[in-house]
């Protein structure tokens, strides 16, 4: 029997607004009221995602910052890792961020270089939530639950390159969208703190369903006993779990639709 269902957020479980449908909310609200556990595992802040579960509806523990964060339901912080400060504080440099806009996830909110309102209005509609704008080459790299690089895709893969070259074995990179490199400790991942979660819980990874679309998801989809992946799916993504069902996407309440279906809503 299923216990527990765990979904990412921006191309799984929101529309193509980045938005909470009512269609998904109730499916979600049924669920929960029959005694599932729910967990959110996204690459956005917990501040940002704490909003997104109260449209939702329902109490889910929060696996936020791509698994650098994991909130109980009640918000009680249940296990935090953060970059490096000596190797934040180089992954700030022009050196690495140069043709990106630099950006950093600290437990207080979102750091961006410069003024950029364009992201607030296309992420951010049900929660609210904004950045600050700080000097982040001269930050001192403390409490840095991930450093992200937004751009061209083409320029992007360049960074990461150019990372992995040096740093492999002190980060944890990943896509969360086209447009969007983020960096974590080596021991993040969604997988990690999905892990954590049901640890907490005392359930079987055997009764976990699990729903994603990014290269972040990988990890996440591979600790679950029943997984699907989205039609709007990344390539990489697909390519890492060629095996596993597909479902319709985001648009079209892909996640709830399945859900509906398997437990007879």
């Amino acid at each position: 029997m299923h216990t527990m269902i765990v979904t990412d957020l921006d191309g799984t479980l929101l529309d193509s607004e980045h938005k909470v449908d009512p269609y998904t909310a109730e499916t979600f609200q049924a669920l929960a009221a029959q005694g599932i556990n729910i967990t959110i595992a996204t690459g956005r802040h917990f501040l940002d995602v704490k909003g997104i579960r109260s449209v939702l509806g329902v109490p889910a523990h929060l696996i936020t910052s791509n698994g650098a964060r994991v909130h109980a339901p009640n918000d009680e912080e249940i296990y935090a890792e953060n970059i490096d400060p000596a190797l934040a504080r180089t992954l700030m440099q022009p050196e690495f961020s140069a043709g990106s806009l630099l950006n950093a996830y600290v437990d207080e909110g979102w750091l961006v270089e410069r003024d950029c309102p364009e992201l607030v209005g296309v992420y951010y509609k049900d929660s609210g939530f904004g950045y600050q704008v700080c000097d982040l080459k001269n930050h001192s790299g403390e409490g840095m639950a991930k450093i992200l690089y937004i751009g061209e895709h083409a320029q992007l893969t360049e960074i990461e390159a150019k990372i992995l070259a040096q740093y492999r074995d002190q980060v944890y990179i990943t896509f969360s969208a086209h447009d969007c490199l983020e960096v974590m400790a080596p021991t993040v991942s969604k997988g990690h703190a999905l892990q954590a979660v049901l640890s907490r819980l005392d359930s079987d990874k055997t009764h976990c369903i699990a729903f994603g679309d990014g290269q972040n998801d990988i990890e996440m989809l591979g600790v679950a006993g029943t997984a699907f992946v989205m039609a709007n799916a990344s390539e990489k993504l697909k390519a890492a779990h060629p095996n596993l069902p597909m479902i319709g996407s985001n648009e079209n309440h892909g996640v709830a639709t399945q859900l509906r279906s398997m437990f007879k809503l």
